[in-house]
């Protein structure tokens, strides 16, 4: 994950990707929530369960590239399909592209896990 990010955005930055993420995925599962709980033939429910968790990885910023991918790919095919608003099917891939390409920001477990570390080297007297 570091490579495709050159830095994981703190600060201001971090909290508005930490927003952006938790209202994209919280709007992809409830669309997908919405259509497994209809039972639309339009909808297999291999989709929408795909969907639910890139939502869950998305809000939580793990695997973001990958989740924002997938979210962006459902909202496509929603659009195509004509299931739901396709205003908010458009925008929901929008952001899930923006936020492959941008990353997840400071405050997001890729960061925890995939971020840069700073290692304390002592010296020889065992100060830092």
């Amino acid at each position: 994950m570091r490579r495709l990010f050159s830095t994981f955005a703190p600060g201001w930055p971090g909290a508005g990707l930490l927003i952006l993420r938790l209202v994209a995925s919280s709007a992809v599962v409830a669309c997908s929530l919405s259509g497994l709980r209809s039972g639309q033939p339009a909808q297999p429910a291999f989709v929408g369960i795909a969907a639910i968790v890139a939502g869950a990885l998305l809000s939580m910023g793990l695997w973001t590239p990958v989740a924002g991918c997938v979210v962006a790919g459902f909202a496509l095919w929603a659009f195509t399909s004509k299931s739901g608003d396709p205003w908010t099917n458009i925008l929901l891939a929008g952001v899930g592209v923006a936020l492959s390409m941008i990353g997840p920001g400071a405050w997001s477990l890729d960061a925890r896990l995939f971020g840069w570390r700073r290692i304390p080297i002592r010296d020889r007297q065992g100060s830092p």
